[in-house]
């Protein structure tokens, strides 16, 4: 860290902490109060209360801002610092951690604190759907609606997320897309199942949909799995955590910078792990490496997030 900052710690009580905050405070203390840095702690009690104190740090010439909570916060926080000089650095906390896992920081609070406190300030890029900021995924079809299921679950985890796909595979209202990548018309796909924009590598937990996202080469992936297809695609679920999915013929990938998507009637997509209304249609774009965001550092790789192109060789 250098020699002055100001450092404001965002804390979402509600994210999994509540029984051990004190010990997350403690960590981030031991590692972050240093000579020179003026350390502090603040609750974020909603989406709106978080934003506000993000707005008010901004002119207030904070230097980072560390979010704890999971990708949802991530986002609301995130989307505040876009095009500023300010670093977002996570100590997540969420259920799938989507953010965090891309960028190998660790999912315990003490060692995230620890990693974060030697971290590199990177710039990467964001993705945007309908003019609204999205840094891990945004989803379209099927795998939107199952956000729908998974929010209405007590308890957070894959087997809820399972149980929530199983039921919405069956109630998802299917529907025909059309889009247009990077003004090439002519991507008509049916009945799609899973149409999913990836900036990082992940959902979370684990589940790499797109396993050579590069989060600052100024382009996002889409990836598509029509409904008659998805059969042979569940049937190799395990290619979805461990990195080869898009191995499977039946998974479509292009990249592409701007996008246009036209569906038959509105419905909800998902965005970083929350439900966002939408209108039928649907325009993505990139904002190419708008975010300073923290990442630890790996022993012999002088840059963490352009080594990660090494992946599409």
């Amino acid at each position: 860290m250098s020699d002055s900052q100001n450092v404001l710690v965002l804390i979402n009580p509600n994210a999994g902490i509540a029984s051990s905050l004190e010990s997350v405070i403690t960590a981030i203390g031991d590692h972050w109060d240093r000579p020179g840095v003026h350390l502090m702690f603040q609750l974020s009690r909603d989406i709106e209360d978080g934003q506000a104190k993000t707005r008010r740090a901004l002119r207030d010439q904070v230097d980072t801002i560390i979010v704890v909570g999971g990708d949802g916060m991530i986002n609301s926080i995130g989307s505040e610092l876009v095009g500023s000089d300010i670093a977002l650095g996570v100590i997540p906390t969420g259920s799938g951690n989507g953010f965090a896992r891309h960028f190998d920081i660790p999912l315990r609070p003490e060692a995230a604190a620890a990693a974060l406190a030697g971290a590199d300030r990177l710039r990467i890029d964001v993705g945007r759907a309908n003019g609204r900021p999205f840094f891990v995924t945004c989803s379209m079809a099927w795998d939107a609606a199952i956000v729908r299921t998974f929010e209405k679950s007590p308890v957070r985890g894959i087997l809820p997320y399972v149980f929530a796909a199983v039921y919405e595979y069956f109630e998802y209202e299917r529907q025909p897309f059309d889009a247009v990548l990077d003004g090439k018309e002519g991507y008509a796909f049916k009945d799609p199942l899973i149409f999913t924009v990836a900036n990082l590598t992940q959902y979370g937990g684990q589940a790499r949909i797109a396993p050579h996202a590069c989060p600052d080469d100024g382009l996002l992936e889409l990836i598509v799995v029509e409904r008659k297809e998805a059969p042979l695609v569940l049937a190799n679920l395990t290619r979805l955590f461990n990195g080869t999915i898009d191995r499977l013929s039946q998974v479509r990938t292009m990249q592409f910078s701007a996008m246009k998507v036209v569906r038959e009637k509105a419905a909800p997509i998902q965005m970083d792990g929350e439900l966002v209304d939408s209108e039928a249609d649907v325009t993505v774009d990139i904002l190419p490496q708008s975010l300073t965001v923290l990442v630890p550092r790996r022993k012999g790789r002088k840059d963490p997030v352009l080594s990660e192109k090494a992946g599409r060789a």
